[in-house]
């Protein structure tokens, strides 16, 4: 086996992305990709069944029922994260197909927001996904409405088309939902599935390239990354989640040689 000729890193801080200048990331991405808070408040857990008891309305609500997510949800800034966004891409390159991109999963009452701020901090271009799922977990309080299905994300990219690998081949705007295999572990509520996330890092980098997770949460994009052979780095900022996502989701990655 050839001699690694340079180590592939995969860095998560515990703390806020806006002080990513303490940790001198010794390049910019060609990719950032990040599930930001969706601010659903106390109503964050009705479209999930763990607001009932077992999973199960039968059995009456849960001590979830009525709770936000996180702490620190409504302390995220849309306006710093498109700042820290900005700077930490690499520059609009002068070559075709090399420039970079941000996936940003949101709710879908977000996307105007997202594209507006977007568009303040020079990504004037963007185009949603949809990734659809065979079941809905809001049947459990669908009250007779129709029920979500989907995962929405925006890429944004400035004025260049950003990387694009997929041999030459059409990429529909939507994608079947990919789960977990079962050795995976389930870490955060809004985790995003390793399937998605590698399909969509393959796509938008190559190998050797950098992704960046503002809000990693699980740490499941920088894993995904590594082990696609891409330098991956995150920031998170709520304690339990970092140190589960160190101590159960990064720690049995498979990262390759360079």
């Amino acid at each position: 086996m050839e001699k690694r000729e340079r180590e592939l890193r995969c860095e998560l801080y515990n703390d806020n992305f806006q002080n990513f200048k303490v940790y001198n990331i010794p390049a910019k991405a060609q990719l950032v990709i990040s599930d930001i808070p969706y601010n659903l408040g106390k109503a964050a857990y009705g479209s999930n069944p763990v607001w009932y008891v077992d999973g199960d309305n039968k059995n009456g609500e849960s001590q979830l029922a009525g709770k936000s997510f996180f702490k620190n949800d409504g302390k995220f800034n849309i306006a710093e994260f498109f700042h820290f966004c900005s700077k930490l891409l690499v520059k609009e390159p002068k070559e075709r197909n090399k420039a970079p991109a941000m996936i940003v999963f949101c709710a879908w009452q977000q996307i105007p927001l997202v594209q507006e701020y977007g568009k303040k901090h020079g990504f004037n271009n963007a185009y949603p996904i949809y990734f659809i799922k065979d079941s809905s977990s809001q049947v459990l309080k669908a009250n007779m409405k129709i029920v979500g299905a989907v995962e929405m994300a925006l890429v944004l990219y400035r004025d260049k088309l950003p990387k694009f690998n997929n041999g030459g081949r059409m990429v529909l705007n939507w994608m079947k939902w990919q789960t977990d295999a079962k050795n995976v572990p389930k870490i955060h509520p809004t985790q995003k599935p390793l399937p998605i996330l590698k399909r969509l890092i393959e796509i938008f980098t190559d190998a050797g390239d950098v992704v960046i997770d503002p809000c990693a949460g699980s740490g499941s994009t920088l894993r995904a990354a590594a082990e696609l052979g891409r330098n991956a780095y995150g920031f998170e900022v709520e304690k339990p989640f970092y140190k589960a996502a160190k101590e159960k989701m990064l720690a049995s990655m498979e990262i390759p040689l360079f």
